[in-house]
């Protein structure tokens, strides 16, 4: 089986893999967070089940689950190195078998590296050698185990999606590069998108995303991305219901989505036709529904 979307003038994305694991019942916290879903084979089921499911959605990209797979988080897990070196092979193991298990061969698999410390504390961001050395060794096992590119995903910060961005090249692979952003265009770190966009395309990027960022903002920062674009660029936006929830900070239960499955196709569908957007899916609070409704309207306006 394959999944037409790529040939229709945009790749889908799959959604937020955390979401959908909170939502079945499994843990995301510290120290552990998303690489939970990998220390069980009851575990592993559920996970695979969330990538087979976006799959069947339309997914023509899925995320392997090493979002906190660095070395950084896995060594407050006490790990030792061949175990962290496991927990990366495993997560793409396990994205492997699910595209076996849906039968949808050309579907392609992604790398997930995100900050190595926190994606919404720019503050916490360390130095350039530790990014070097701690990047470095995600993008070696993830290429060990098969990726087919890399998502440099969530970075709130231009100096270490530039430096993860040149360890994944170092490696011969591909990257997309996705920024998290304020409502005014700008990184978490306060550094313009534009500048941002630029320098990453400029050092190899593929393509350049926005992710994690409230649908507001990403409208508002998908304006700056088109002024700034010279490749392909995409989004995929969190659409999580956080009223009443501080900003940025992490909870232990699965949120409510704020779009329902048609709202986001439809919004979605507005920023294929704005922005020619080429990449398309979602992150937090998105699901595989709202992934096979963006398809299904997405495929229709190609049609027509």
């Amino acid at each position: 089986m394959t999944n037409s979307a790529a040939t229709q003038g945009f790749q889908l994305l799959d959604g937020g893999n955390a979401s959908e694991l909170q939502r079945a019942g499994l843990p995301v916290r510290p120290p552990w967070w998303t690489s939970a879903a990998l220390l069980t084979d009851a575990n592993r089921r559920v996970l695979q089940s969330v990538h087979e499911s976006y799959l069947a959605a339309g997914a023509q990209v899925i995320t392997a689950n090493t979002f906190r797979a660095n070395l950084r988080a896995l060594s407050r897990t006490k790990l030792d190195d061949a175990g962290r070196a496991w927990i990366v092979h495993a997560a793409v193991g396990v994205a492997q078998a699910a595209r076996k298990q849906a039968g949808v061969l050309d579907a392609r698999i992604a790398g997930s590296i995100g900050p190595v410390e926190d994606c919404y504390r720019p503050d916490l961001v360390p130095s350039d050698a530790e990014l070097r050395e701690e990047h470095g060794w995600l993008v070696r096992e993830l290429s060990r185990a098969g990726v087919d590119l890399f998502l440099i995903e969530t970075m709130n910060t231009i100096r270490e999606a530039r430096i993860a961005l040149a360890q994944v090249l170092a490696a011969g692979g591909r990257a997309w590069v996705s920024f998290v952003c304020a409502d005014d265009a700008t990184l978490l770190s306060g550094e313009p998108l534009t500048g941002a966009v630029h320098a990453v395309s400029r050092d190899g990027a593929e393509a350049v995303l926005i992710n994690c960022t409230s649908p507001h903002g990403t409208e508002v920062a998908l304006k700056a991305l088109c002024r700034g674009r010279s490749g392909l660029i995409g989004a995929y936006p969190n659409i999580e219901d956080r009223a009443g929830l501080p900003a940025y900070e992490h909870v232990d239960r699965a949120v409510p989505s704020g779009l329902a499955p048609d709202e986001f196709a439809e919004l979605v569908g507005r920023w294929r036709a704005d922005y020619g957007l080429d990449i398309i899916g979602g992150c937090c609070g998105t699901s595989p529904d709202h992934l096979a409704a963006a398809k299904r309207l997405l495929s229709t306006a190609v049609a027509t």
